[in-house]
């Protein structure tokens, strides 16, 4: 099972998927992150760049990628999500961070997903991110803690 990373982190979306997606390898680590790591002490937070994230591969078709989800079941998981998870707020100081960032690091394409979720993480003080995409954060990895969900 995956053990607590830190006091305070950032669950990227593909753990929320792990969480969801029964038939993934990963999936018991996920559900015991949102599931049990609070218990141990672990302020566990999303944002708004993850949930849209989240339904966007929720609900895309099976065949390119997604879970296949129906619009109401994938609305209805992310609500089940921010009951267990703090939705840290998107703001301009959010939108000024994001732009600093790419002024210093280079992103494209999807990559500024990534960053879009580092700069909510800077501007609210939360500086771990739990992912199962390291690689995909490594840019970003002196401006925060990035962990794979295995620690």
């Amino acid at each position: 099972m995956a053990t607590p990373v830190a006091d305070r982190a950032v669950l990227d979306t593909n753990i929320l998927l792990g969480a969801t997606d029964e038939s993934r390898e990963d999936h018991e680590d996920a559900i015991a992150a949102i599931n049990v790591w609070p218990a141990s002490g672990v302020v566990l937070y999303t944002s708004g760049q993850i949930l849209r994230e989240y339904l966007a591969v929720a609900t895309r078709p099976v065949d390119h990628n997604g879970l296949g989800m129906t619009q109401p079941d994938a609305v209805a998981n992310v609500r089940a999500l921010r009951a267990r998870l703090n939705l840290l707020s998107e703001d301009v100081k959010v939108s000024e961070r994001l732009l600093e960032l790419l002024d210093t690091i280079e992103c494209r394409g999807k990559q500024v997903h990534d960053a879009n979720v580092v700069a909510t993480m800077l501007v609210h003080g939360i500086d771990t991110v739990v992912t199962l995409n390291v690689d995909d954060f490594a840019r970003f990895g002196h401006q925060v803690r990035v962990v794979g969900l295995r620690g």
